[in-house]
Formats: C-alpha cells, structure tokens, sequence
C-alpha cells in the first residue's frame, strides 16, 4: 500500500472537498450526481451507474458547462448501491468547478503583495 506522501506527490494538482450538484449525459439523457471532490484536473463523482474503465463520460456542471472526462477508477458503495467515479477531465477549463483551489496562488508572491497593498496601503 502506497504510503500518505507517495499519494500526494502523485497528484498534478490540490483536490478540495466539495458536493457539488452535477449531471452526467449517456445513454442520450442526464443523470444526476454528486461531485465529491475535485481538481483542476479530474474529479472523483458518485454515480448511480458503473461505467467501464477507459470510457468516457461528459459532465455538466451548475453553470450548465458540460466537459468531457476519462474514466480511470471505478469503486462500488456496497451501502447505497451507489459507484464512486476518479475521472480525468481531457479539456481542462480553470473555472469549471467554480472552486478556488489552494494552489491558485503559490508562487504568486508579488500579486498578493500588491492586492494587500491596495486594500492596506503602505503609510
């Protein structure tokens, strides 16, 4: 078993808990999930389906934006009957999660000096 860290350095981007309202469109209709957490990334979904590995799922968020993701692993709720999706979005859009990520502004020294600059001036 992979150990906490090895995890985290796998990940190409932050993950933040959510429950966000979703739908995912096959079999030429809508069905309803759940979000559960996501990134810029993927997203991991509950879903009352299971989908095979590799297909490929569209998903339309609140704002009625609709991405087309990857389906990389798929694990049964054995309490509800209910499947978690890991899902990799394959046309990435910064805000379609509608999130702000912790990683948004690592690196970023000098934006946040000047916002705080704006809001606190220097006196």
């Amino acid at each position: 078993m992979a150990t906490t860290r090895a995890m985290l350095e796998r990940r190409r981007s932050s993950r933040v808990r959510v429950r966000l309202p979703v739908k995912i469109f096959r079999e030429g209709a809508y069905t309803p999930a759940i979000a559960i957490g996501v990134s810029r990334g993927g997203a991991l979904l509950r879903v009352p389906f299971s989908p095979p590995l590799g297909s490929r799922i569209q998903v339309l968020n609140e704002s009625q934006e609709k991405r087309e993701f990857r389906v990389v692993r798929v694990s049964e709720l054995k309490r509800d009957g209910m499947f978690e999706l890991g899902v990799e979005i394959l046309y990435p859009n910064r805000d379609f999660w509608g999130v702000s990520f912790p990683d948004d502004f690592a690196g970023d020294v000098d934006g946040a000096t000047s916002d705080l600059e704006h809001h606190f001036p220097r006196v």
